[in-house]
């Protein structure tokens, strides 16, 4: 169980590091959108690219995000019963909800994503906007993010065994969000 929370610890802190990025790529994507919006109609003068490059740092934003999400344990569920079980059921159904839904989801996705990214990459393919951008850095965030997100998957299973065996301590608090 050593190696695996080794294992997670690692994945940890390769997501945490893109999460950084990722935060970055949002603040760069607004700083970017308000320039934009200023030469366009300030100056009149305008470009596709300053656009396009916006969608994409967004796109890094989340395919790169979602994962420290994950590791944050703040993504959105569907709070029904699961703020009233105890931590034990908690993390039984986080732990099902991760082998069961989130991999194959991401496998299925992944599975998708990788032939499309790989046909933009041979082919060169460019945006039709005039001064548009190529698409296939855009497209790879697609089967990369899906692969963070299986990793960050596997390292939350690992961490939840450990939480199940008593090999390891996690913060399971869980606080319902205000409705």
């Amino acid at each position: 169980m050593k190696f695996l929370l080794a294992v997670a610890s690692l994945i940890d802190w390769l997501n945490d590091r893109l999460g950084v990025f990722a935060k970055w790529a949002v603040t760069l994507a607004c700083v970017i959108s308000a320039g934009n919006a200023f030469i366009r109609y300030g100056l009149d003068i305008s470009s596709n690219a300053w656009l396009e490059i916006q969608w994409y740092l967004f796109g890094a934003c989340v395919m790169l995000g979602a994962p420290q999400v994950l590791r944050l344990n703040e993504h959105v569920r569907v709070d029904i019963f699961y703020g009233k079980l105890s931590s034990h059921r908690r993390v039984w159904i986080d732990l099902l909800g991760l082998i069961f839904f989130l991999m194959p989801a991401m496998a299925v996705l992944l599975h998708h994503s990788w032939p499309l990214f790989l046909s933009m990459y041979r082919s060169g393919e460019m945006s039709s906007n005039a001064g548009g951008l190529i698409r296939w850095p855009a497209m790879l965030l697609l089967p990369l993010g899906f692969i963070l997100m299986m990793l960050q998957g596997l390292s939350e299973i690992i961490k939840r065994m450990g939480w199940l065996t008593h090999s390891y301590e996690m913060d399971i608090h869980y606080e319902r969000p205000l409705q």
